[in-house]
């Protein structure tokens, strides 16, 4: 546990900028889930909905710094194959 008053202050905001990135980190996780959800299904109307979802909150999630850029170019460019690869 930290005495001094600026490390006490330092663990408080740790914390909350790690609620913040976990909250950006699990909800681009679950978009990308959802997309290979519909993919498994072969349901290329909601896979290509899910899709535009799961872009958004890639991006978001990167420009919030809660995700690496490489990781999001990643990410975006496999379930992008995933659903162009459709019949």
């Amino acid at each position: 546990m930290p005495n001094m008053k600026n490390a006490k202050k330092a663990v408080k905001v740790i914390n909350k900028r790690q609620n913040s990135n976990n909250k950006y980190a699990t909800s681009m996780k679950t978009a990308i889930k959802k997309v290979e959800k519909a993919v498994e299904a072969k349901d290329k109307v909601a896979a290509g909905e899910a899709l535009k979802v799961a872009i958004k909150r890639i991006d978001k999630a990167t420009s919030k710094g809660a995700v690496a850029k490489n990781n999001s170019a990643r990410n975006k460019s496999r379930i992008t194959k995933k659903v162009n690869e459709m019949e």
